[in-house]
């Protein structure tokens, strides 16, 4: 799917969950994801790396309910 419309689910959600054509599973939040439409990438902060993802290469995003942790 086209990273623009990867880029607005995640405004409407605030934090979703992708799955990308490799079989790669990543959380993003508005606030660690920058979107770059001129190179086509998305780029993900995490604690300890910079994650860069081809931004057309998103098959799904699934978007969840806060829970409390069980463990």
């Amino acid at each position: 799917m086209k990273m623009e419309f990867v880029q607005r689910e995640l405004q409407a959600w605030g934090e979703i969950l992708i799955t990308t054509s490799g079989g790669q599973h990543l959380e993003l939040h508005i606030g660690d994801t920058e979107f770059d439409t001129e190179n086509r990438v998305i780029r993900l902060k995490s604690s300890n790396a910079l994650f860069v993802i081809d931004g057309d290469s998103v098959e799904m995003i699934q978007k969840h309910y806060g829970h409390l942790d069980d463990d």
